[in-house]
């Protein structure tokens, strides 16, 4: 039996450390993020440029392969805001729902409510080889909050065929075969396995 290939994640974020595993499970051996390891300074202008930090980051403090991502959500009303400021729309050291409910304000005029998240995942070596791809998910911000599952803006973004649904609404499975995430770390996955 051949081992499975191991990576460091370089996500320090639970909910979407829990996502990237259920994704890699059987595939990859995931390795958790240590946590002497700071938090990474993420001021590139690109989500792949914030994802190689982040990956370079863990490959230098502990010398294996690393697994980031990185994912901005492009809402239409805003002109492609937050991008890749999602995770601070409502400034440093916010919360998940102090970024919906400030998306949500923006949004209270709005006629145009499509949106889609962008996911850049990258596998990075120690050499300095990378793999980098990306998955998207177009979907609308409803005007409200539904359901109670998932993290970050799951609650107000309904993925186009998803049945009208939040991501925050649907069973795990269901969004991990629409979303971005689930996109991005698939076509990852045939990656590496074609690099094997």
């Amino acid at each position: 039996m051949t081992a499975l290939p191991q990576f460091v994640c370089a996500s320090a974020n639970p909910g979407k450390v829990a996502e990237i595993q259920a994704l890699l499970r059987g595939v990859v051996d995931l390795l958790p993020r240590p946590e002497a390891v700071p938090d990474v300074v993420e001021d590139a202008d690109t989500l792949i440029g914030n994802a190689r930090l982040k990956a370079a980051a863990l490959v230098e403090a502990t010398g294996l392969p690393a697994l980031a991502d990185d994912t901005g959500l492009e809402v239409s009303a805003l002109c492609g805001a937050p991008g890749v400021h999602t995770a601070r729309y409502a400034g440093e050291g916010c919360s998940d729902a102090d970024n919906r409910h400030k998306m949500l304000g923006e949004l209270t005029d709005a006629e145009d409510r499509t949106a889609a998240f962008r996911t850049v995942a990258l596998a990075l070596w120690p050499d300095g080889s990378e793999i980098a791809v990306e998955g998207v998910c177009a979907g609308t911000i409803t005007t409200e909050e539904r359901g109670a599952a998932g993290f970050g803006y799951d609650a107000i973004f309904a993925p186009d065929g998803g049945g009208g649904l939040t991501f925050s609404e649907m069973g795990v499975d269901a969004k991990h075969a629409v979303s971005h995430r689930g996109k991005a770390f698939r076509a990852l996955l045939a990656e590496l396995d074609r690099r094997s």
